[in-house]
Parts: C-alpha cells; sequence; structure tokens
C-alpha cells in the first residue's frame, strides 16, 4: 500500500492544475488486509501523503483498503459506497465528493 500512496503524491505533484487552489487535509483510516491510516494534504498545488496525524484533518474517510483502490481506478461511486455503509465519512461529505471528483482528474498507474 506504500507504493500506491507514493505513486498518487508523484502523480498529482506532476500535474498541479486540478488541485492548484485545493488547501484541504484529509484523512484516510483504511481496513482489511492492507490497514493503514495516512493523511493526504493539498495545499497551493502540492500533495503530501504523510503518516502523521497529529493535525485535524478537514475529513476523514474510513473504507476498506479493497474500495480505496476502488475509488482510485474510478471504479467505486463514493455515494453509494457512503449509502451503502462501505464508506465512512466524518466531517465534510461536500469534500469526501469533492475528492472523488479531484481523483478522477489523474490515471494512476
Amino acid at each position: 500500500m506504500n507504493e500506491t500512496w507514493q505513486l498518487i503524491e508523484t502523480t498529482m505533484n506532476e500535474n498541479p492544475s486540478p488541485i492548484q487552489t485545493e488547501n484541504v487535509r484529509y484523512e484516510f483510516h483504511l481496513t482489511g488486509d492492507d490497514s493503514s491510516v495516512k493523511q493526504l494534504v493539498l495545499a497551493n498545488g502540492i500533495v503530501e501523503v504523510t503518516n502523521d496525524t497529529s493535525t485535524k484533518a478537514d475529513c476523514k474517510l474510513t473504507l476498506s483498503s479493497k474500495d480505496f483502490m476502488k475509488l482510485l481506478a474510478g471504479d467505486l461511486n463514493s455515494t453509494t459506497a457512503f449509502m451503502f455503509g462501505k464508506l465512512k465519512v466524518d466531517g465534510s461529505i461536500g469534500l469526501a465528493l469533492k475528492l472523488e471528483g479531484l481523483l478522477k482528474e489523474y490515471v494512476f498507474e
């Protein structure tokens, strides 16, 4: 999973246009076989993935690592996942929905 997080950081930093005006901190609580807790920080066109969760996130998302991979691939609709209990959101639902749109701007391969 660490390789996936590195890929997210690298890919988004290589094309900062979609996140240029974003200033938000997401925290992911991934469950299942590859469980982890990470923060995805978007600030002024720069993306940082960190293990440091001491700074309060604007939006916390809890989902399985398998569903997280589907979200990255564009194969998981966050609204549907939320309604069926596959995705739990603590904080702004609007930010969670916005994240899905931002991720669709990128291809993580």
